[in-house]
């Protein structure tokens, strides 16, 4: 572990970077942003080729999933697409097509940090349909458009002539996962805000759509679409004026409330918890802590975690919730190391003197020329001996199960007591590449893209398939679920613990 003086350096030198960077946000903003600026082709070029010099110099797992001859051609076909000048989207698309092929959930691409801002301010009309995608179906399951006829549980068949699973296909081309867990990609097309941006990144920019729909009379029908424009929406403006009224505490605790919760019904001797991020430290393993007094209290004989929306977080807090519910001993990894404690392109990665020291005081280098980090490698876990949780389990996992949500998943899974249900988690099982994920930032265009620099394995007696977690049951969505609102997994376990209750067996 890091000493208690790397410590003192390491909080300075984070100030130190913080400071830098608060002054920097001054020094930029003296010229408006143009959020339609072309960059020229040779600028374009030379971030591309820093792009993947800087992969291939630093990522540990760059050829995990797709053999370097592979990687090499889309690299190569990548930069050939360079025939032009860009502005920044076009050229985040781009990127985006060409890292996708690494197969790294952990290493996506980002837009630059002024065109955040203004993505966040400039409130621009947005596709307004919110479509879940399973297997071959695409399904509304809300519209930002009210008056609309495309109502929940719309079944989407085209959009502008083209057939939606051709668009899904295409679009899954710009969209990262671990290994081929393909389940991630349908997850993330379908949340809400995701499929439109990145519909219009591919297809182009359109202000009317055209679709073919069936209703729920199974009658095929057509109709037209607009962007839908929230600024002249009276019911969000009425809303967003309610929501101003409210008090800071109010809506830190209502915030706080929608990331983790625990409702408990003692008749049923039934607990509900929903976990959807392992971040925000000290509060999170209070709540674990408070939780699972009340479920010893109250001698709760059956759990339900709802981790579906969970993308991950401190690998620690999952485990500190493993701690709770398994029954033996554990390791959060078999491997974790790095390929470099730095790498020669330093000075465009985010954190340097902050990676400097966490590499050089937790790191060490073995007979495989990689820099461990070896104490999550040694270091066994072990269950909590005060209120401990011995009841059933069932943990809800789907495609957005990912990063530290997997590990907790991987730990649970086969344990007498436990079962999990749903779909495969989009986070692989054999293990992914993540732990310090820094920024690098390209010098021309300021697009930004995530750099994990470790490789981890969570267990190597797994099979290196490329799959994420696989559920104990499998319960997928259905068309008149989402019609009616109805959340399939949740009810399955809950019929299921009314059926263990009927037939006296414990699950």
């Amino acid at each position: 572990m890091r000493t208690s003086i790397s410590k003192k350096l390491l909080c300075t030198f984070y100030s130190f970077s913080i400071l830098l960077a608060f002054v920097a946000s001054f020094t930029g903003c003296s010229r408006a942003f143009n959020a339609t600026q072309q960059y020229p082709k040779e600028k374009l070029q030379d971030d591309y080729r820093l792009f993947r010099n800087i992969l291939e110099d630093a990522h540990p797992s760059l050829y995990w999933y797709t053999t370097k001859d592979s990687l090499d051609y889309y690299f190569d076909e990548g930069y050939r697409r360079i025939a032009d000048s860009m502005t920044e989207p076009q050229f985040r698309t781009l990127l985006s097509y060409t890292i996708s092929k690494i197969d790294c959930g952990h290493t996506s691409v980002r837009s630059s940090k002024k065109y955040s801002k203004y993505i966040d301010t400039a409130r621009l009309p947005q596709f307004p349909l919110g479509i879940k995608f399973w297997d071959d179906s695409a399904v509304v399951y809300t519209n930002l458009d009210r008056h609309s006829l495309l109502i929940r549980g719309t079944m989407i068949k085209a959009i502008n002539h083209t057939p939606i699973n051709v668009i899904r296909d295409s679009l899954f081309q710009y969209m990262v996962m671990d290994g081929y867990s393909t389940n991630h990609k349908y997850q993330s097309l379908s949340n809400l805000g995701n499929f439109g941006g990145l519909y219009q990144s591919v297809y182009g920019a359109n202000k009317l759509f055209n679709i073919d729909y069936v209703d729920s009379t199974g009658a095929e029908k057509n109709t037209t679409i607009t962007l839908y424009d929230i600024r002249t929406d009276t019911a969000y403006n009425k809303f967003l004026h309610s929501f101003r009224k409210t008090t800071k505490k109010e809506r830190k605790r209502n915030a706080l409330f929608n990331t983790r919760n625990i409702q408990v019904d003692t008749t049923g001797s039934t607990a509900y918890m929903t976990v959807t991020t392992f971040s925000n430290g000290n509060k999170l393993k209070s709540f674990f802590r408070s939780s699972f007094r009340l479920l010893d209290d109250h001698q709760i004989k059956n759990l339900i975690i709802d981790v579906r929306t969970n993308g991950g977080g401190n690998v620690e807090l999952s485990g500190k919730l493993t701690q709770y519910i398994i029954n033996h001993r554990f390791k959060l990894a078999d491997s974790l190391y790095a390929i470099r404690r730095l790498s020669s392109y330093e000075k465009y990665i985010q954190n340097t003197l902050p990676a400097f020291f966490f590499m050089n005081f937790v790191t060490k280098k073995r007979s495989d020329g990689m820099y461990h980090f070896g104490y999550f490698e040694r270091h066994y876990f072990t269950p909590k001996s005060t209120h401990h949780f011995n009841g059933n389990v069932y943990i809800l996992t789907g495609g957005n199960s990912f990063s530290a949500t997997t590990l907790f998943a991987n730990a649970l899974k086969g344990q007498s007591n436990v079962k999990l249900v749903g779909e495969e988690t989009g986070g692989g099982a054999y293990g992914n590449t993540a732990w310090f994920i820094p920024d690098a930032t390209l010098p021309n265009t300021h697009v930004r893209f995530r750099l994990p620099r470790f490789h981890m394995v969570m267990n190597r007696n797994f099979p290196k398939n490329g799959r994420g977690i696989i559920p104990d049951i499998e319960v997928k969505p259905s068309t008149e679920a989402i019609r009616r609102g109805y959340d399939v997994k949740m009810e399955f376990v809950k019929k299921l613990i009314d059926s263990t209750k009927v037939n006296g067996v414990k699950n």
